[in-house]
């Protein structure tokens, strides 16, 4: 295989080499270009020897100097080099299966890309890696690689995913792991299906493993369900258990190896009605992008912002936050410490009821556009309406329902900024720019 270059950065080490856009990479260092991983992987060196196919279709040589792990400056015209990987698993709790109709084309998508899983953090479950991929992964060390596990019982795993060679998949968990590849594991966990004695195995099989990290997360699901395996939401006393179990092996964990390794999303300590955890005990946070410690780390750093602001009362606010339910609670709270130190500010908080998707589902990067007009449209927002910007998508524009944020803005006449969830930011949103 190989990859056609769309463009040559001008200056850099491609350019000055006299290679062009149009031409065709074949391989660097006798080493076939397949995608991106390849690319990044062999263009390391500092002397390197390109085979091309010219414009006309003639193959040339071509050698490059350059400083060691320096970019060559070829672009090509999509990141991966190669066309995404899509999921060929049909799980019972997956949540794409479970939007409504209408909704913009991207998000119907489901990746499986293990490409995307070392570049971007996204998880995979090794039922699309080729034996090529898999010796690839060795071969280069490319760590870590985050795997939706769900379950290490084969034959369970195979009936979760409705595909009959998942349970094999988790025979590369043994390989990865006895190549000292680091990795990451998440568990969707479904009440009657892999909680209970089966997340006992799971977690004892991938402790014993070795691997780095395993955050298991409440199943989610919406009111589009109709037609697909029937699953139960999780009730208070079956969250209160599951966390028992997953603590207990993180307690485990901790005694032995030094760290944790086994996390509950923070969803399911709400669920179970229970204290969520301080920042020390999420350790590095490395599970964050799963809900895990997103609360601690959140209370964390707005304390700390706030500790290190001194009082102002020339400091003159009235702002709105919305976010999801589950969230409501903590920021309100969090709240009340910044108008306790600052008088002049006030902060009206607002948990916004997912209609859209269905009240089972309460976390903040769910809410869309649509349920914060028709709720908040009669509500006082002061001068201006905070947002988080997971309910975005990357661009920070459109919510799930391709309502923007200026049609929100403009809806309820009032200025909407998207902030990162992060305290200190968070904090200077609320008391506004500094002069």
């Amino acid at each position: 295989m190989a990859v056609k270059i769309e463009d040559v950065i001008r200056h850099s080490y491609a350019d000055r080499a006299g290679i062009r856009a149009g031409e065709t990479l074949l391989s660097i260092g006798g080493h076939e270009i397949v995608d991106v991983l390849d690319y990044r992987f062999y263009q390391i060196d500092d002397e390197l020897e390109l085979q091309l196919r010219s414009i006309g279709g003639e193959l040339r040589s071509v050698r490059v100097h350059k400083p060691e792990y320096e970019e060559l400056g070829l672009q090509f015209s999509s990141y991966l080099m190669d066309e995404e990987k899509s999921c060929r698993n049909r799980c019972i709790f997956c949540f794409i299966d479970q939007l409504p109709k209408g909704l913009r084309e991207t998000l119907y998508f489901k990746d499986d890309d293990s490409r995307l899983s070392f570049l971007f953090g996204n998880y995979i479950t090794l039922t699309n890696l080729t034996e090529h991929e898999i010796e690839r992964i060795i071969r280069m060390h490319i760590s870590p690689i985050n795997v939706s596990v769900h379950t290490t019982n084969p034959a369970l795993r195979c009936r979760m995913m409705n595909n009959r060679f998942a349970g094999e998949a988790l025979d590369v968990l043994r390989r990865l792991s006895d190549s000292s590849i680091e990795i990451n594991c998440q568990i969707v966990c479904c009440p009657g299906i892999n909680d209970g004695d089966e997340l006992r195995r799971s977690l004892s099989d991938l402790c014993e493993l070795g691997v780095n990290l395993v955050a298991v997360v409440p199943v989610g699901l919406t009111k589009y369900r109709q037609g697909l395996y029937p699953l139960s939401p999780f009730t208070r006393e079956l969250a209160r258990k599951t966390v028992a179990i997953i603590d207990a092996f993180g307690d485990r964990c901790l005694e032995q190896r030094g760290k944790r390794v086994c996390y509950a999303a923070d969803e399911l300590y709400i669920k179970a009605g229970m204290e969520i955890p301080d920042a020390a005990f999420y350790g590095d946070f490395e599970a964050i992008e799963n809900g895990v410690g997103m609360v601690a780390m959140l209370r964390k750093d707005l304390r700390d912002a706030l500790s290190c602001r001194e009082p102002d009362p020339s400091i003159h606010r009235s702002v709105a936050i919305a976010c999801g339910v589950s969230a409501a609670p903590y920021i309100r709270e969090l709240m009340d410490e910044v108008e306790s130190k600052f008088p002049h500010v006030s902060v009206a908080v607002y948990p916004i009821k997912n209609n859209f998707f269905g009240e089972l589902i309460d976390v903040s990067g769910l809410v869309v556009g649509s349920d914060l007009i028709a709720q908040l449209r009669s509500q006082p927002l002061g001068s201006e309406l905070l947002i988080p910007s997971s309910m975005l998508r990357f661009e920070n524009d459109l919510f799930l329902d391709d309502v923007s944020v200026d049609d929100v803005s403009r809806r309820l006449s009032i200025p909407v900024t998207p902030v990162n969830v992060d305290g200190e930011l968070l904090l200077s949103a609320v008391l506004g720019k500094e002069e």
